[in-house]
């Protein structure tokens, strides 16, 4: 029985890396964006669903891991499969952003955290969202290619990034594969 067990997981653990490759492929991800070069991708699965796919992108001769401990420019781009309410999406980055910042620092940043949050809008399949940092230009939230906030401050941009590439973050896994 055991035996049976494992076949059928092992069965199940092909099938979802094929649904990866196959929404990855969905999203679409250019080799290079914005003077960057694409990194490493992932796909959000929550709860047996596929929520997004996520794409980083780093300079070209500096990893990932290493463009994100170093501050270096970034951008991450996530594209969509799921509707998804505003609300839900603000809730997620609250609980990330409570986990992963002090409250000195929240409190500091709650002006253009709310300010970021007023531009969400909900959701639909096939939107792509986009964070852009560049160190002393601070950065950009884009919605479909459309520049919807921009904040010059730093600080702001490594906290926000944070919610996908920090420890205690959305997902320690999406982190994982975003960064190696």
């Amino acid at each position: 029985m055991r035996h049976v067990v494992f076949c059928l997981l092992l069965m199940l653990s092909v099938t979802v890396q094929a649904s990866e490759a196959d929404r990855l492929r969905q999203a679409d991800f250019p080799a290079q964006s914005h003077d960057l070069v694409l990194k490493n991708q992932a796909v959000l699965i929550y709860l047996w669903a596929d929520v997004y796919a996520a794409a980083l992108y780093a300079p070209d001769d500096t990893p990932a891991k290493q463009a994100w401990s170093q501050q270096k420019s970034l951008r991450l781009a996530l594209y969509y499969f799921r509707n998804i309410d505003r609300n839900d999406v603000i809730k997620a980055a609250t609980t990330a952003l409570e986990r992963q910042q002090t409250a000195a620092t929240l409190t500091r940043l709650k002006p253009e955290l709310d300010q970021l949050h007023a531009r969400f809008r909900d959701i639909r399949s096939g939107d792509r969202y986009a964070l852009d940092f560049h160190p002393g230009r601070g950065l950009n939230l884009e919605i479909n290619d459309q520049v919807v906030f921009s904040s010059r401050d730093d600080e702001l941009a490594r906290v926000y990034l944070g919610i996908w590439l920090a420890p205690k973050g959305l997902s320690d896994s999406l982190r994982n594969s975003l960064l190696n």
